[in-house]
């Protein structure tokens, strides 16, 4: 008997640079939508996400903090682990490039290739930006800075980053030699980058000009991976971050067995802005490799603001904890999915994010389930009539455009149209709605003649939100669950689980009293309440109660505490303490602050805090507990009940920022 057919998504590995934004996470959301869908339709699918972790750029941030790049990168894998637990991606692995496995195999990988010639040893002159990782010739600068006798001296990369010159020994990769084989291989295979857009792009831009050799490897820093047979060289972040795909396969190890399996990629999603490195260099480095090429690399669009691309320095940014806090994790899934052709640029705004919540999961979902429910518990007395065609003349109709809705659904999804394949779920519940008012269940109840007519009413309905259910499970992670329970259907009866019009189970019991699963927001109030988020603020003044005050001081005895805000970039216990955890923050001192407190007790998944800003004294004289010295206090707020919460502030606030 054959096995399941494989399915291998990727998502890019992120930059560890700074707190993820939604616009950060949706491209993880899209490979896990795609990927719950593969799973739901017998695939057996491998998923991987993760972090890139080496770069000049780490070890600038690093040394900033006074920690070493290690210590840096190992706080923010864990923030994005638990940002990825928190949307409930569904990744097989996480990979990171400081994982031991995948640095041996980037070794072998570019050892293997300097035997074979492809790449070579030269110098290297030009413009590099340390945000962006790139490097730019002087042609390819959006702006060029001269000196007074026209000599350039620096510019701006495309990105809007500053450039810096640099002249050092490099390895190079013979880009040029595979050119011819690259534009065969688009022509031969016109779905490999989509949407089509960029291929163009591609070409005109960058290889019709003329592709130059690519420098591999830096000599000014040592984070990275050291090129065995020359370590003063590290492998330039690219190269290194694009072999991830297959080294967490296990490519270049002694067990390959997964490599095997489900290489080449199915799908492997990533922004726009780096469809370049994915579509020209990683090509050309599997080509050199003799490996077979990803079947299709998708180039999505960027969720951006009415002012631009979103940003933590321009102070648009949203983060999902937020909106998942306040709305829950589906109303983020569905409006980056639906709100947002995948492929172009989608703005976010308030007004739309709110509007999406209220129209199409509170009025139309939402009220749907409400008053199906209401209505079999009101006329058939809680249970689900069985499922009999044609007896309404409307029920042909409704039965249609649900086997037409599931039919263009799986023909979108499989194309990675989100958006429209959401679209054609809500064409469903319209109709559905529409149902309600063309068959007018509340009449037939007044005439016992029409019993059937009213049963068959009740189990369309039924029906047709089974198959709603089934449709967004992909995206929406809690919704199918609250529906299949409301109206009495079990999830471990495959029967019920077919996502084809038709397979109604009879005599269901639905829920006594139907409870809204998306309740209508208030719009000013959520609309006030997310541009709020979005604006740096100090946190809010609270009434403290007048037994708890202690000894008044006077002005200049408070004024002599300096209490500022502080991002914690690691938490662990102290050895042979159970109440002190040993919290490494950033204060906006030249290194990091260390500070214990004796929560523990209060925090058993203490690594949740790992990103969290909180207030800090740091101005206290430093003391010692347990052999680890302590930098300060946490300041933190005890409940009636004697539970210790440490005091958060939003993460829109500058670390170091003085809090009074």
């Amino acid at each position: 008997m054959a096995g399941k057919p494989t399915f291998y998504v990727t998502t890019p590995i992120y930059y560890p640079s700074g707190k993820l934004h939604i616009g950060n996470a949706y491209t993880t959301i899209a490979a896990d939508v795609l990927a719950r869908y593969k799973r739901l339709m017998g695939y057996d699918v491998f998923f991987l996400t993760g972090t890139d972790e080496h770069g000049l750029k780490i070890e600038q941030k690093a040394d900033a903090l006074n920690i070493t790049p290690q210590a840096y990168v190992d706080g923010m894998a864990t923030q994005i682990k638990q940002l990825w637990k928190l949307l409930e991606i569904t990744n097989d692995k996480f990979i990171r490039t400081t994982d031991k496995e995948h640095m041996v195999t980037v070794q072998k990988v570019v050892e293997k290739l300097i035997a074979k010639g492809d790449i070579y040893l030269g110098e290297y002159v030009g413009w590099y930006s340390v945000d962006d990782e790139e490097y730019f010739t002087e042609t390819q600068l959006a702006e060029v800075y001269r000196d007074d006798d026209g000599n350039v001296i620096g510019g701006k990369a495309p990105s809007g980053h500053e450039v810096e010159l640099v002249k050092e020994e490099s390895y190079f990769f013979k880009m040029s030699k595979y050119v011819d084989q690259l534009l065969a291989y688009y022509d031969a295979h016109p779905d490999f980058i989509q949407p089509v857009s960029r291929k163009n792009e591609m070409i005109n831009n960058f290889i019709k000009p003329g592709l130059e050799d690519l420098a591999i490897s830096r000599t000014t820093f040592n984070w990275g991976v050291p090129v065995p047979s020359n370590p003063k060289h590290v492998v330039y972040v690219w190269v290194d971050a694009l072999l991830n795909y297959i080294s967490a396969l296990g490519y270049g190890t002694n067990d390959q067995h997964l490599f095997d399996k489900y290489w080449p990629a199915n799908v492997q999603l990533v922004g726009k802005e780096i469809v370049r490195f994915h579509t020209i260099y990683w090509p050309i480095i599997l080509m050199a490799l003799d490996l077979p090429l990803p079947d299709k690399i998708y180039g999505h669009g960027w969720l951006v603001m009415k002012d631009g691309k979103m940003s933590k320095s321009k102070g648009n940014a949203i983060y999902p904890e937020m909106i998942v806090e306040r709305y829950g994790l589906d109303a983020l899934r569905y409006y980056l999915m639906r709100a947002i052709p995948f492929g172009n640029d989608g703005i976010f705004t308030p007004e739309d994010f709110v509007g999406r919540i209220n129209y199409d999961l509170a009025n139309d979902l939402g009220n749907l389930l409400n008053r199906t429910i209401a209505m079999i518990n009101k006329y058939e007395d809680g249970v689900i009539p069985a499922l009999k065609p044609n007896v309404t003349v409307f029920d042909a109709d409704l039965t249609s455009v649900a086997e037409d809705v599931v039919a263009k659904y799986h023909e979108l999804m499989n194309n990675l149209q989100f958006s429209d394949a959401l679209d054609q779920v809500w064409r469903l519940v319209a109709r559905a709605n529409k149902y309600i008012d063309e068959t007018e269940p509340w009449v037939l109840a007044k005439d016992d003649t029409k019993a059937d007519e009213l049963a068959s009413v009740m189990a369309h309905l039924a029906e047709s939100l089974r198959v709603v259910a089934l449709l967004i499970q992909p995206v929406m992670t809690h919704a199918p669950i609250q529906i299949f329970g409301q109206l009495g259907f079990d999830q471990t009866d495959s029967d019920q689980m077919q996502l084809a019009f038709g397979h109604l189970p009879e005599g269901a019991k639905v829920a006594e009293k139907g409870t809204p699963i998306f309740p209508r927001l208030d719009v000013e109030e959520e609309i006030a309440y997310i541009k709020d988020q979005m604006t740096p603020k100090l946190p809010d003044k609270v009434t403290v109660d007048e037994a708890t005050r202690k000894e008044e001081i006077d002005f200049d005895t408070f004024d002599k505490s300096e209490i500022r805000v502080a991002e914690i970039l690691n938490v662990e216990k102290v050895k042979k303490a159970d109440k002190l955890l040993k919290f490494t923050l950033d204060a906006g001192d030249k290194g990091t602050r260390q500070i214990l407190s004796g929560i523990a007790m209060y925090y058993p998944n203490f690594e949740e805090l790992v990103g969290k800003k909180v207030m800090a004294v740091v101005n206290l004289k430093p003391r010692t507990l347990r052999g680890e010295v302590s930098e300060g206090m946490l300041l933190s707020a005890e409940s009636a009940d004697g539970d210790i919460t440490l005091i958060e502030v939003p993460n829109q606030l500058e670390n170091g920022s003085l809090v009074g």
